[in-house]
């Protein structure tokens, strides 16, 4: 998937076709190998990426545990939002599970254009919460699924 295959994904259906090209213009095609480090918990946010090909898992360090992955993301899958929102530092950390294609953003001018144009912030950031919320809901029904009693008594 390139740069130009992203402009079709239901992810970026919501921008009006001005700003799809102005967030495109910002972006450029990655690759990742397997084991490949994106970025780690608690390190300052920069950059967001749209999953091409493979799977990205993030993961929380967890004392004495190490490294505990809590989502892997996949194709059409929007990963970092956190240079969004202060203090900008990572809340996860994220490694490709195999090797991995993505397009990635320039944050930083990201963030200019959006100060600049409130339009084009405004589309931006209901873009960004509409994958939150996507999340969110992908973390809720793991979660309903996780604690499912399928013998039908209360613990």
């Amino acid at each position: 998937m390139t740069v130009e295959d992203v402009r079709a994904l239901p992810l970026l259906a919501r921008l009006s076709p001005g700003v799809r090209d102005q967030l495109l213009r910002l972006s450029n095609e990655v690759t990742y190998q397997a084991g490949e480090r994106l970025f780690l918990a608690g390190q300052p946010a920069r950059g967001c990426w749209i999953i091409s090909s493979g799977h990205v898992a993030l993961d929380l360090p967890v004392p004495g545990r190490g490294d505990v992955v809590v989502q892997t993301l996949g194709p059409g899958d929007m990963l970092g939002w956190s240079w969004l929102i202060p203090p900008c530092r990572w809340q996860f950390g994220a490694r490709a599970v195999g090797e991995v294609a993505a397009v990635r953003l320039d944050t930083h001018r990201l963030k200019v254009m959006a100060e600049r144009d409130p339009e084009f912030g405004y589309e931006l950031v209901l873009t960004l919460f509409e994958a939150v919320t996507h999340r969110l809901q992908a973390t809720r029904a793991r979660l309903l699924n996780l604690y499912d009693n399928p013998a039908g008594t209360r613990a």
